[in-house]
């Protein structure tokens, strides 16, 4: 492959990562809609399931918003049968926010279209292309997790726009 055809790619791959991580967010929202939840109540119980119990302090790091606002979304989640708040047993000033189990059942089937189409997709790559593709994704992660820190440390640092 020639340079010229190598950057083609390359920038091809970045505006579908772009349309990707575009069509992700808009799903998100739709699901958050269909939840009656906003899409950082959303984030917030993927968090839970995926991660497990936290702290609302965690909740604030891993979502890069005030502890008011973390305060607001785990009354929501409360108050709609979501999670419940525990006192950590070894600081009882800390509040624990658990997933409750009833979560999955009602979330879940709201992703599995989509989840049943990805497969569906998945069946005509090798074993081996998925292997690169994981690993694209895996790798993709990390990174995506480094840029949204440096902007939330620009916003704070008030270099707004500012490479």
């Amino acid at each position: 492959m020639s340079r010229a055809e190598r950057e083609s790619r390359l920038g091809a791959l970045e505006q579908e990562l772009r349309n990707l991580t575009t069509s992700s967010v808009f799903f998100h929202q739709a699901v958050a809609d269909q939840l009656k939840m906003s899409v950082l109540d959303l984030n917030c119980l993927n968090a839970l399931v995926t991660q497990g119990p936290m702290t609302a302090g965690r909740l604030t790091e891993v979502n890069g918003v005030t502890t008011g606002a973390i305060t607001g979304v785990v009354d929501r989640l409360e108050k709609a049968g979501f999670v419940r708040r525990d006192r950590d047993p070894n600081d009882r000033r800390r509040v624990i926010v658990t997933p409750l189990p009833n979560l999955e059942a009602q979330i879940f089937p709201l992703f599995a279209g989509l989840s049943e189409a990805l497969s569906e997709l998945a069946e005509k790559y090798s074993d081996e292309e998925l292997a690169v593709i994981v690993d694209f994704v895996r790798a993709a992660g990390p990174i995506t997790h480094e840029q949204i820190a440096r902007l939330r440390a620009d916003r704070k640092g008030g270099s707004r726009g500012k490479k």
